[in-house]
């Protein structure tokens, strides 16, 4: 696990040396820069896998004619040298980046079909001759691991985090409006877009390709529900058993490690059930780790359930106990950790700061909602089509209002009084929009408000929903289930959960891996009938159990090998903090800090009016708290991130000598 950077373009290790310096957090037990006149490559290296020298990055292939720099985990690899070693390739090392390195020296681009876990990589190769030198940037399957690319002149610059961009002097710390407006519509950025202006996050699954003075960007692979065909024919007993083994394999690849591996535990089915695997693999005791709260969050706290299931599994647990006073202390660190601002990531912040003490790997439940019709909306979506379906001339009537509400000329609408009623229209139809209207924080409209005056233009305020969700649909032709599926793990899970993730954790040097967000796991999963995943279509009580709920099923079915008895009758809760009491305590004073009058006016990006409304319900304890805990973050995140760049250090070159540094 790393961070990588680079300057296509140009041979300049000082800057380049600034950036790596950047992300020290995200490797601190190595760093290496190579450099020619067409490119510079950096990276700072979490050693995972064969931590000693020969694991070094930059890494070359024997005659120094292919470089790679790598972030991430491939867990087929050894499966993969073995297939390269019969074709008569050798080794030098035990680690998994020489494999992809020499996979992509054996198939070419299309290695990346091949790999099986997490990564962002950029390979340069001049086999072909100078000028004729082409880099490759590649990104997983699901979006794990970051990798940020902006412009720069004739140069492209590419890393790990915005903070290392930034580092570089090359790109400029100035706030993208239509990003701004994206964080408050949904409390993330949608990628491609970052937060900063000019800079662009390779999408998941996508690679660029720069040769000649021109560059593409291909998509390698895509989610599809057909891949298991035979699954539309098999009984559910062998969906069950096939899901089983999918899932023990997935899990025993992503066991690999050299370092202390545990797993996160918050005593849900997901991460409870890949304990109870992993548990199965090894006869040690596996480390685990669940966040709880005090009195003020005994509602949702989890952690009785998962010190339950860590007794009934057998494993060396540690509950950490977040108090509003240490979230009060470490906000900032959390607001610089997050990399750029989102409603999301204090969770893993702060369970990664205590995993990170015992282990250096951690096993987590992501994407066990997605892929398996975990989430409310999934009953919401298919209770409401069905409705659809059952009034079809409603439906009609609905499209017609819908479509004329949609026109982009009431857009500037939204901000005014009335806005609300255009929005309410524009939601009666359309299959994208009305999944849109399933998670947001403040909305299309909430948004347009917000907005400082001078930004809504710029910024598209009052865009519909489905313009930004229409590129996300990517299983159209698919059910109910796995169009939401689709929806997601291309929306909510890429844009919040793993890039949030990936941050907070890597602050903390910790590598998380996701056993769920494996292609093979995602291929069965999708290809699963709906049935399997939700037995239930009615909307739930306020308070349900797993078995309540209907959803899940197959999972449930697969953790009854696995789980104490009716695990299943437990509340199904999703996970939360205690934000809501924290924001009118302990963090007071840090929001209205933040959020004061004289700030917001200074920094100029919010409407000082719409900002005081949200004060406003705080202090009249009415509030919604992702609201003013997303405007707080993303002032501190200002102050931490954008407020602090510094001009690029130009040091004496001596620095090459130091730690082991590759010079080309």
């Amino acid at each position: 696990m790393c961070g990588i950077c680079g300057i296509w373009g140009k041979d300049d290790p000082h800057t380049v040396r600034a950036m790596v310096d950047a992300m020290y957090h995200r490797g601190p037990d190595d760093f290496g820069i190579y450099h020619d006149s067409a490119i510079t490559l950096g990276m700072t290296r979490l050693a995972i896998i064969d931590t000693g020298a020969s694991g070094h990055q930059p890494m070359s292939n024997h005659d120094e004619t292919v470089w790679m720099v790598y972030n991430g985990e491939v867990y087929n690899f050894q499966s993969e040298r073995a297939i390269l070693e019969a074709k008569g390739y050798s080794f030098r090392s035990r680690s998994d980046t020489e494999v992809v390195l020499r996979m992509y020296e054996h198939y070419g681009d299309d290695f990346l079909l091949r790999l099986r876990g997490m990564f962002a990589l950029a390979i340069y190769d001049k086999r072909r001759g100078r000028g004729l030198e082409r880099l490759l940037l590649a990104r997983d399957h699901f979006g794990i691991k970051p990798l940020l690319v902006a412009r720069a002149g004739n140069q492209v610059v590419f890393a790990s985090e915005i903070k290392t961009l930034l580092a570089s002097g090359l790109v400029p710390p100035e706030i993208d409006p239509v990003a701004l407006r994206l964080l408050l519509t949904y409390g993330s950025v949608y990628q491609p877009h970052t937060i900063l202006k000019g800079v662009k996050m390779l999408l998941p699954a996508h690679r660029m390709i720069i040769a000649r003075g021109r560059e593409r960007i291909e998509r390698y692979w895509s989610l599809d529900a057909s891949r298991r065909p035979e699954f539309q024919t098999a009984s559910y007993d062998e969906l069950v058993n096939e899901m089983t083994e999918v899932l023990q394999e997935s899990v025993r690849l992503q066991m690999v490690s050299d370092v202390p591996l545990g797993a996160f535990l918050s005593g849900g089915v997901d991460s409870s059930l890949l304990v109870a695997m992993m548990a199965r693999e090894v006869r040690h005791k596996i480390k685990t780790f669940s966040v709880g709260f005090e009195s003020e969050g005994s509602s949702f706290d989890e952690s009785d359930e998962a010190e339950k299931t860590a007794r009934f599994i057998g494993t060396e647990h540690t509950r950490v106990l977040v108090r509003g006073s240490e979230v009060r202390d470490r906000i900032e660190h959390l607001a610089f950790g997050l990399d750029q601002p989102s409603v999301d990531g204090a969770n893993t912040y702060f369970v990664s700061m205590a995993a990170r003490q015992a282990v250096t790997v951690a096993i987590s439940g992501n994407g066990g909602d997605e892929l398996f019709a975990g989430y409310p909306w999934f009953i919401f979506m298919v209770a409401d089509q069905l409705r659809r379906q059952a009034k079809p001339f409603n439906s009609i009537a609905r499209s017609g209002i819908s479509a004329i509400a949609g026109n982009h000329l009431f857009n500037s609408s939204l901000a005014l009084p009335f806005g609300q009623t255009i929005l309410r229209a524009r939601n009666l139809s359309g299959f994208v929009t009305r999944y849109g209207n399933t998670y947001q924080i403040f909305g299309a409209a909430g948004a347009a408000k917000l907005l400082a005056p001078d930004l809504r233009r710029t910024a598209q305020a009052g865009r519909p929903l489905y313009d930004d969700l229409i590129a996300i649909d990517e299983v159209p032709d698919g059910s109910t289930i796995q169009r939401v599926t689709g929806l997601c793990l291309r929306g909510y899970n890429s844009n919040q959960l793993l890039r949030d993730s990936d941050a907070v954790s890597m602050i903390h040097s910790l590598e998380v891996r996701v056993p769920f967000l494996d292609p093979v796991v995602a291929d069965a999963a999708l290809s699963l009938p709906d049935e399997a995943k939700l037995a239930k279509s009615e909307n739930l009580p306020q308070t349900y159990t797993y078995r309540d709920s209907g959803a899940k099923r197959i999972l449930l079915d697969i953790g009854k090998r696995f789980l104490p008895e009716n695990f299943d009758l437990q509340p199904k809760r999703g996970f939360a903090m205690p934000f809501e009491h924290w924001l009118k305590a302990p963090l007071r004073e840090v929001l209205f800090d933040a959020l004061s009058d004289a700030q917001v006016r200074k920094r100029g990006l919010l409407n000082p009016q719409a900002v005081q409304e949200v004060k406003n319900a705080v202090q009249q304890e009415k509030f919604f708290w992702a609201q003013p805990w997303l405007l707080m973050m993303l002032e501190l995140w200002c102050c931490q991130v954008l407020d602090k760049v510094q001009p690029v250090r130009v040091d004496s070159p001596a620095y090459l000598s130091n730690g082991r540094a590759t010079v080309g």
